[in-house]
């Protein structure tokens, strides 16, 4: 695939025509309402559709209940192992790059802005952190799983604020693209694949070549089922760089919105972590992994331990090499990592399990296993845009 301004240009006019579709009609019938409540009751895949449910929301299910036909699940178990070896790594890249990632996009800032559920920041980490979760089951893509139910509604939700957005005339189709556009969509799919695996490496953890090839693909998998055309989307971590750095200097920079938004997520690790001699680690870790420019465009506050955090992948390297030299060690990492992914996703949902639904309506006003052999370790391919 090759990558160029013309081609992103006219993936900014295209949004996903069967989720559009079915949105539409469920807000021209005025059936939401009768549609959130029943959906809010089916959360593993293959459960019987509830009755009552709209004929063009069950035809959207059936449409959407089964993964791509192309994908190949020799390659999705090595993405699985590669998270269970990583999970805790990938929970810190996901919300302390990933996230971030998208405030310093200022369309992206100013859309996310325009949702009810960002008044409660640790609802959408959770959501981010649940779905990752789903997917890297054994049996996600099995009946009685929960990613693809929870895909499902994901892609229904990003076309519900599309719709929203372009019937209230609240957003500049002709400056800014249609909302959620297939170029922010697989820029949203560069952050949570190709930004941890940067941010992966920016740690010092030990990666194989195979592993993160694995988890991209993985992130390809997820794409093609939230409605992402995957005949745009690159197919290898060569192309994803070079979409990424062109998408990134095409539209990053501060904005209002990206800054509160940051310091929401802010308040809410300090909120997570306990006692507050730790909380400056929050800020540290942001700045660490995203670098200062976006960091001073977020207004992310330099703290003292700026300079402690950069000791980070030493101590990692560490127990990286524990984990590839002691079977023992390696388990007790594993464990810990798991143990540590659910805690946090525990404190941010409060024990609840997150639903997704369509908004009724917007705000009213918004400014790889671990016995891999480590001698083929990848490391990121080089930046293809200045």
């Amino acid at each position: 695939m090759t990558c160029t301004e013309a081609s992103m240009d006219a993936l900014r006019n295209v949004g996903d025509e069967l989720a559009d579709a079915t949105v539409a009609a469920l807000f021209e019938r005025g059936e939401v309402g009768t549609f959130n409540t029943l959906m809010r009751y089916v959360s593993t895949a293959g459960a019987p559709l509830p009755e009552g449910l709209p004929d063009v929301a069950r035809d959207y299910l059936e449409a959407t209940r089964v993964p791509p036909a192309w994908v190949d699940w020799a390659e999705m178990e090595k993405a699985r192992l590669f998270f269970i070896d990583n999970n805790v790594h990938i929970s810190t890249a996901l919300s302390f790059a990933s996230m971030p990632a998208c405030y310093v996009v200022p369309h992206v800032a100013k859309l996310l802005s325009a949702t009810h559920g960002l008044k409660y920041p640790s609802k959408r980490m959770a959501e981010t952190g649940q779905f990752t979760v789903y997917l890297m089951q054994p049996d996600a893509f099995e009946a009685g799983s929960r990613f693809i139910p929870a895909a499902q509604k994901v892609r229904l939700l990003h076309a519900s604020i599309r719709h929203h957005l372009r019937r209230e005339d609240r957003w500049d189709t002709d400056a800014l693209g249609t909302p959620i556009n297939q170029e922010d969509m697989i820029g949203g799919q560069m952050f949570f694949s190709m930004l941890v695996l940067d941010s992966l490496h920016r740690l010092g953890i030990h990666m194989s070549q195979e592993g993160a090839e694995a988890y991209y693909y993985a992130w390809r998998v997820v794409g093609a089922m939230l409605g992402v055309d995957q005949d745009a989307v690159p197919k290898s971590l060569d192309e994803a760089r070079h979409f990424l750095d062109r998408y990134m200097v095409r539209h990053m920079g501060p904005s209002e919105e990206g800054a509160h938004l940051t310091r929401q997520l802010i308040d809410l690790y300090e909120e997570v972590v306990p006692g507050t001699f730790f909380d400056p680690i929050v800020s540290a870790l942001i700045r660490y992994l995203v670098g200062d420019t976006c960091a001073d465009w977020l207004r992310v506050p330099q703290t003292p331990w700026d300079t402690v955090v950069k000791a980070v992948p030493h101590l990692l390297g560490v127990l990286e090499t524990i984990e590839d030299r002691s079977p023992l060690g390696a388990w007790a990492l594993d464990r810990l990592g798991h143990l540590t992914t659910v805690l946090e996703l525990s404190s941010l949902t409060r024990g609840r399990v997150m639903h997704y639904a369509i908004p009724e309506q917007l705000k009213k006003d918004y400014g790889i296993p671990s016995a891999t052999p480590r001698a083929h370790r990848w490391t990121p391919p080089a930046v293809t845009v200045s």
